[in-house]
C-alpha cells in the first residue's frame, strides 16, 4: 500500500519595489524622477503581510536598497513577521548595465544597509528584471566575495527583456563560487520551458493552468516551485503612468484588480515558506551539485 503523496512546501517571494521602478518603465521614468512620485511601497507591503498572517505562510522579500533607505519600516515589519529579508540591490538597474566592481558595491551597500536596518543576516540576492546571464559571468563570483549565500536570479525562459532557456532548471551550484542558484520555476513542455512562477503570467493566464503547472512540478519532478510578484501588483488603484507604450502598458497592468484574490487562492492551495527555508538542504548537503 503506498501512503498518501507529500505535500511539497513551496519558495514564496516578493520583489519589494514601487510602481515607478520596474523595467517596463525605464526608458520613460529616469531613477532621478523617482523621489517625484507618490510611494505605496508602504501600504502594499503591509497589504501582503497581512495576506500572508492570514494563510500562515511565510515569505521572502527581495528589497531594493533605495525602498529601505527611504522606507525602513517596511525593512522592520517584514522582519517583525517572521519573513526572510533578501537584497534586490540598491536602484534596480540591471546587472548587464554595470561594471563587475560597480555590481559590487551595489550589493555590497545593499546588504549592509538592510542588515542594519533589519537587524538580520541577508544571504540571499535576486538581480532586477532577471538580468543574470552570459552578460554577467562574474556576478556570481561578486555575490559569494560579499557574503552572500543563494542567488534567485535566473529564468530559463526566452524573453524579449531576460531569460537564459539553457540554463538549468533546478537548484544548482553556479560554477565553483559557491553560490546556490535557484532558478525561477518552470514546466517543461514539448522541449521548451514555460514559466511558471508568477509575475506578469500569473496575472495574464488562467488560475487553474498556472495551479496546473506548480502540482507538475511538484508531483512529476518532486521539487518546490518558486513564486514571485511585486507589491505593485496587489494595488489597481496606483497612478498611471504616461508616455509608456502599449506592450509595456499592457504588462504593467493587465489583471491588477484580480491579483489579490488570484494569490489568496494560491495561498490556500499550496504550502509556502520563506527561500532561505525551503531550500536549506542545498547549503547544508556539503555543496552536492544539482540541476535539471
Amino acid at each position: 500500500m503506498t501512503g498518501a503523496p507529500i505535500r511539497i512546501t513551496n519558495a514564496m517571494s516578493v520583489d519589494v519595489e514601487d510602481y515607478f521602478q520596474v523595467q517596463a518603465f525605464a526608458r520613460t521614468v529616469s531613477p532621478e524622477r523617482w523621489d517625484s512620485f507618490p510611494s505605496r511601497v508602504e501600504a502594499n507591503v503591509d497589504r501582503i503581510l497581512a495576506q500572508f498572517e492570514a494563510a500562515g505562510a511565510k515569505g521572502t522579500f527581495f528589497t531594493l536598497g533605495w525602498i529601505a533607505e527611504r522606507h525602513p519600516v517596511v525593512v522592520r515589519r517584514i522582519v517583525a513577521g517572521g519573513h526572510e529579508l533578501a537584497s534586490h540591490g540598491y536602484g534596480h538597474q540591471p546587472l548587464y548595465s554595470l561594471s563587475r566592481e560597480g555590481f559590487r558595491a551595489d550589493v555590497l551597500r545593499t546588504r549592509e544597509m538592510l542588515e542594519q536596518i533589519g537587524g538580520v543576516a541577508v544571504r540571499g540576492y535576486r538581480a532586477p528584471t532577471f538580468s543574470m546571464g552570459a552578460r554577467t559571468p562574474w556576478a556570481h563570483a561578486v555575490l559569494a566575495e560579499c557574503g552572500y549565500t543563494y542567488s534567485s536570479s535566473i529564468f530559463p525562459i526566452r524573453h524579449d527583456l531576460y531569460g537564459d532557456p539553457n540554463a538549468p532548471r533546478g537548484p544548482h551550484l553556479a560554477g565553483d563560487s559557491g553560490i546556490w542558484e535557484l532558478p525561477m520555476t518552470t514546466v517543461r513542455i514539448g522541449g521548451r520551458n514555460l514559466p511558471c512562477s508568477g509575475g506578469g503570467y500569473f496575472r495574464l493566464l488562467p488560475y487553474a493552468l498556472f495551479r496546473a503547472g506548480v502540482r507538475r512540478v511538484n508531483n512529476r519532478e518532486g521539487r518546490p516551485a518558486v513564486f514571485y510578484f511585486h507589491p505593485w501588483e496587489v494595488d489597481p488603484g496606483q497612478p498611471r503612468m504616461p508616455n509608456v507604450g502599449a506592450l509595456s502598458r499592457f504588462r504593467h497592468y493587465v489583471n491588477l484588480s484580480a491579483m489579490s484574490g488570484r494569490l489568496d487562492r494560491l495561498l490556500r492551495d499550496f504550502a509556502w515558506d520563506r527561500i532561505d527555508r525551503v531550500f536549506a538542504s542545498c547549503w547544508q548537503d556539503d555543496g552536492q551539485q544539482g540541476g535539471d
